[in-house]
């Protein structure tokens, strides 16, 4: 016999509408603050890299801001040792472009 199997027909699951990411993003008051840190750590980033020797630049990211300041994030300590002898540069490259900078703190990136 040749009989045909096919498995038996369930109706799908019924789930509420899921929120797209974006929508859900913008209703989260500490997922909407962490946006706004991040651009804003993004932003004093890209106004410090002309800055940095092209050497450098490729081992350093932005890193946290928060009420205390601003930190850059060094691939090692020989590069986190440069970023301290350019600091005080740095900080004022900041601080022409407008941000009220209190300190740069560098930190070694745990791998």
């Amino acid at each position: 016999m040749n009989a045909k199997f096919s498995a038996p027909k369930h109706p799908a699951p019924v789930t509420p509408e899921a929120l797209r990411l974006q929508q859900a993003l913008q209703r989260s008051e500490p997922l909407v603050r962490l946006g706004v840190l991040l651009r804003d750590s993004k932003a004093r980033f890209d106004a410090i890299l002309p800055f940095l020797p092209a050497a450098l630049s490729a081992h350093v990211k932005p890193g946290p801001v928060d009420e205390l300041g601003w930190s850059m994030l060094a691939a090692n300590a020989s590069v986190a040792a440069k970023l301290r002898q350019l600091q005080p540069r740095l900080e004022a490259v900041l601080k022409e472009r407008g941000w009220q900078v209190s300190a740069i703190r560098i930190k070694v990136q745990s791998a």
